[in-house]
């Protein structure tokens, strides 16, 4: 079985927290930093890895084991200054994913400038949301239609490469319906079921998720 990421959070409020608290209940292995000792042990009843720690410093980060992380959330977007230096640091430090948080639109551009991999506007898009996301690896994005019922957009597996749907019959191996096929930046509705599937198409697809667990760990 594929190994999971592991995921480290700097910045415990109240978005940092939700992305941890997600994490954790989905079963994923969570360090959660934050420099406030009292914020600290406030969320270690909820995200058993928490550490009060100062994220900016490279002696930090070396003794947290940040290199063995697989992503890291900067959600500390109330200072630049600490954003950026955590970013550098991480990135530095040869974390594959950093994502941080950012108020503005000027913030983020600063923050992708010096590596963060991508940035989110935490009022566009929810800690839950970005929780649900980097747990669904090999989901792009996620919508949630109810509690039970999603809509994805998938990578295209590499024994899916050169098959196309009707060879691969989703429907009846993994409950899910292939809703469009996107190649590129387009998105096209009316599929071709016997077009072969390369490895820069994305699938988007409707389906229960118990299902898309079933693929996820496939």
């Amino acid at each position: 079985m594929k190994r999971k990421n592991t995921y480290a959070i700097f910045g415990l409020g109240r978005y940092g927290r939700s992305v941890a608290k997600e994490l954790v209940s989905s079963g994923a292995e969570v360090l959660a930093v934050d420099m406030d000792e009292e914020v600290v042990r406030a969320a270690i009843s909820e995200i058993p890895i928490c550490k009060c720690a100062n994220v900016t410093d490279s002696e930090v980060i070396k003794q947290l084991g940040i290199s063995n992380f697989d992503v890291v959330v900067i959600a500390m977007a109330s200072c630049l200054e600490a954003s950026v230096m955590a970013t550098m640091l991480c990135k530095e430090a040869g974390v594959k994913k950093v994502i941080a948080k950012c108020s503005s639109e000027m913030n983020c551009k600063i923050l992708e400038k010096v590596g963060a991999d991508s940035v989110v506007f935490p009022e566009s898009e929810s800690g839950i949301r970005l929780a649900k996301n980097l747990i669904s690896s090999g989901f792009i994005d996620l919508i949630e239609l109810s509690s039970d019922v999603s809509i994805v957009e998938i990578e295209v597996k590499n024994e899916w490469i050169g098959k196309n749907l009707i060879e691969l019959d989703l429907r009846r191996k993994y409950f899910m319906n292939v809703v469009a096929v996107r190649d590129h930046q387009t998105i096209k509705v009316n599929i071709n079921p016997e077009l072969p599937l390369t490895n820069e198409m994305k699938l988007i697809v409707i389906a229960e998720t118990s299902s898309l667990n079933a693929l996820k760990n496939h």
